[in-house]
């Protein structure tokens, strides 16, 4: 299974390299990341910082809304 939201991130930093350097963890975790493995809480700002707001932090960790709440939808 692959992450959208990861991929989102992945292109927007130009590669998981790039990715992986600008969230301060290894090419590796990325691939790791792309293939379901959960995100640590530390590095989903980053994510969302490196995807320059192309995704939400709930779009990576909607297992924690207390920290990463989904946006309320206005009607």
């Amino acid at each position: 299974m692959i992450s959208e939201p990861i991929d989102i991130a992945i292109s927007c930093a130009g590669s998981q390299g790039a990715l992986a350097k600008l969230c301060g963890v290894s090419q590796a975790t990325v691939w790791k990341w792309r293939h379901g493995k959960r995100v640590k809480a530390e590095h989903v700002l980053r994510i969302v910082a490196a995807a320059g707001g192309q995704i939400s932090a709930h779009q990576i960790r909607p297992d924690l809304p207390e920290l990463f709440p989904h946006p309320i939808e206005i009607i």
